[in-house]
């Protein structure tokens, strides 16, 4: 009797759970509960490590929110970054709740439904700023915020515990290229009412000061179309940084220039933008590609993907001369309008130095601005908040402390501020706050279209392939006897060069073969001990000759007594 009425006391709390976008730039996901009511804020990809071989995307694994499907009511989308919706359309597939963003995030949110032919089977509304959605006992409101997209927000969470108040991506830009600055009297009105928690972005949390307007890269591209007049310009940027393509639009105008847009997802992005009124694209101005020939270079400008070094982004295939229609020589002048993502600094350098190779004129300094805050911007919004519980979100591990390290600056006591891992339950009360437990949490692989087939078993072995190669090792059986009636045959990929490798070859055969009578010897029968037997053998053989451990496989051909 006692345990159930310490039941019945127990308060209920609000539940914080982020499945994904801690200890790491990317795959944002973050599940809020409250007794029977989820929503979920954002549902994005991360882009593959260098040793994910042949891995196109990582999105989140969502097992928790599949296992309590019936308490998920929608995800509310922040703003139309990858690393905030790409995983939706593989997500909803699973978890086909509805979907709440503001306009530009919607439109790019449904190019993504539409591909996957997924419109009619997804529920969809625009929020507009100031507005407000009922999810269950949860109410979202959107905020306006600046970010390196239009129609970016923030969400005021309200729950029965308190407001929570998260983000998103953001910066304070007091003049934005399009649209209203950032709504920072409504951050005050929500402060005077009293905020639970802040989930606040840590990308720039290092860095000092306050992060420049947009506008100011504004008025560099248009020094650089004034200094360049007489040559061709290449821009390449974010196909997401509508503000950024607008002012590189602008100056081409300015100065007399066509604009070429070349990468479909900097097409798709600018249609979408142009059709709901985000970008103000001057009659005449844009052309195709097929129409650059009829234009001296001087008199045109190229805006494409690639900024980060893409493989197969519009700018790396012209950098490797693979591109069909645009070649990059003397006389053109390319401009990265954007700065490397931690981990792609070596892909970018790759593709400058061979577009410098060919001749280019290459400027990749100065020509960016964050659409992050630093750490004046973080202090601005925690001042205006007011927040009793402080929660980092949106970084690396180091981001996250260096955010922990402002608010405590601040006079937030440091057992109010919560730096999480993926997975972690952070349950809020109004008088508590405390980590009670964890869910499951992880990555889902894509490749090709096989989403969750590689596991970490699989990769393993692309990985080991990758570094050692592989050999394959193919002898008889007598089918019936287990008999082994021929001398094994070995080949190899990624090893050695063979017909330069005749003595340590020679010398695997050998083995192999010693390996194999000594099976028969022992009248071993088991083909998968035989195999392994083959395997051990040839691994240390090889690892004593090369100090390698290529990739072994045996294979068993099996044969008839009249067919030898």
């Amino acid at each position: 009797m006692k345990r159930n009425t310490e039941k019945e006391q127990r308060q209920p709390a609000l539940r914080i759970i982020p499945l994904g976008g801690l200890e790491q730039i990317g795959m944002n996901i973050t599940a809020f509960e409250y007794e029977d009511s989820i929503i979920v804020v954002d549902c994005g990809l991360a882009f593959p490590e260098d040793d994910m071989f042949g891995i196109d995307l990582v999105i989140p694994d969502t097992t928790y929110l599949e296992n309590n499907i019936d308490k998920v009511k929608g995800f509310v989308i922040t703003h139309g970054h990858e690393d905030h919706i790409g995983a939706l359309p593989y997500v909803l597939q699973k978890i086909n709740v509805p979907v709440f963003a503001t306009r530009l995030t919607m439109g790019i949110i449904e190019n993504k439904l539409k591909e996957r032919g997924m419109m009619e089977m997804t529920q969809r509304k625009v929020i507009p700023f100031g507005s407000s959605v009922t999810l269950g006992c949860f109410r979202v409101e959107f905020i306006k915020t600046n970010h390196s997209i239009v129609d970016a927000a923030a969400l005021a969470i309200y729950t029965p515990a308190g407001i929570v108040v998260h983000t998103g991506d953001f910066k304070v830009d007091y003049t934005p290229v399009y649209g209203d600055a950032i709504d920072l009297q409504r951050f005050a009105e929500l402060g005077r009412k009293g905020v639970l928690a802040l989930l606040c972005d840590s990308t720039n949390a290092e860095r000092p000061g306050f992060t420049p307007s947009e506008r100011t890269v504004g008025k560099t591209i248009d020094q650089l179309f004034q200094e360049h007049s007489d040559t061709r310009i290449i821009i390449a940027t974010f196909a997401s940084n509508v503000d950024r393509v607008q002012q590189i639009i602008n100056s081409a105008y300015k100065h007399g220039r066509k604009v070429v847009v070349e990468g479909r997802s900097m097409v798709n992005i600018i249609a979408t933008a142009s059709e709901l009124g985000c970008l103000d694209v001057p009659a005449n101005t844009l052309i195709s590609v097929d129409e650059l020939k009829n234009y001296p270079g001087e008199q045109t400008v190229i805006i494409t993907t690639g900024s980060q070094g893409e493989s197969m982004a519009a700018l790396s295939r012209m950098a490797e001369s693979i591109h069909r229609k645009i070649s990059i020589g003397q006389g053109d002048t390319v401009i990265f309008s954007s700065s490397p993502i931690p981990g792609n600094e070596k892909a970018v350098t790759n593709v400058i130095n061979k577009l410098l190779l060919k001749g280019a004129d290459v400027i990749f300094q100065d020509v960016h601005v964050s659409g992050h805050p630093c750490q004046e911007d973080i202090k601005l919004i925690y001042t205006l908040v007011q927040p009793k519980y402080s929660v980092p979100v949106h970084g690396e591990y180091r981001h996250l402390k260096a955010q922990a390290k402002l608010v405590r600056e601040l006079g937030i006591d440091k057992e109010n501020i919560f730096i999480l891992q993926s997975g972690d339950v952070l349950e809020l009360t109004p008088d508590s706050a405390k980590v009670t437990d964890s869910v499951p949490v992880g990555n889902i692989l894509v490749d090709g279209l096989g989403v969750g087939d590689v596991g970490n078993i699989v990769l393993r072995d692309r990985q080991h392939l990758a570094e050692d190669g592989i050999v394959i090792v193919t002898f008889a059986m007598e089918s019936g006897t287990e008999k082994i009636v021929s001398a094994p045959e070995i080949t190899s990929r990624g090893f050695v060069y063979i017909k330069e490798a005749d003595v340590l070859m020679n010398g695997a055969n050998l083995v192999a073969q010693g390996a194999l009578y000594a099976c028969q010897e022992r009248r071993t029968l088991d083909r998968n001990r035989i195999k392994a037997v083959v395997r051990d053998n040839l691994s240390d053989y090889f690892w004593k000759k090369t100090q390698r451990r290529p990739m072994i496989l045996p294979i068993i051909v099996e044969i008839g007594r009249d067919n030898y």
